[in-house]
């Protein structure tokens, strides 16, 4: 089972390996690594809590990106991908889940090139917080 304290395996099965990586311990984190590993069955889930990235206090949980590697996602378009990660977290992406940036690939892809792109720097505030000078 997957420990919180330390990145680690959350499930090593059939030698596929499912991980959960750190940067994410709270219940909305759990609630996303739970639902993403039911409704898409990933050969790799990744779950990283960047909400400290875009000036929440301790233990906000609204910013997450997520690492999805699965065989759902075969023959599917990159928006349709989304639209699938997306529909298994309705009910969070409602609520307390401000910002999710996803990267969704086949286990033949992830195999192939398994570099996550670089988030780019949160520039802070909303549109409306922007100063104008």
């Amino acid at each position: 089972s997957f420990s919180c304290p330390m990145p680690g395996p959350l499930l090593a099965a059939a030698g596929r390996g499912l991980s959960a990586m750190g940067g994410g311990c709270g219940p909305l984190a759990s609630a996303i690594r739970s639902k993403l590993a039911a409704a898409l069955q990933p050969t790799h889930l990744q779950v990283l809590d960047e909400s400290w990235r875009h000036g929440g206090p301790p233990g906000a949980e609204s910013h997450f990106s997520v690492v999805v590697v699965s065989e759902r996602f075969a023959g599917l378009a990159p928006l349709q991908r989304h639209r699938l990660v997306h529909a298994a977290l309705r009910a969070e992406l409602a609520g307390p889940l401000h910002a999710l940036a996803i990267v969704a690939r086949t286990p033949q892809q992830w195999e192939s090139d398994p570099h996550v792109p670089a988030r780019p720097p949160c520039l802070g505030g909303s549109k409306h917080d922007q100063r104008r000078d």
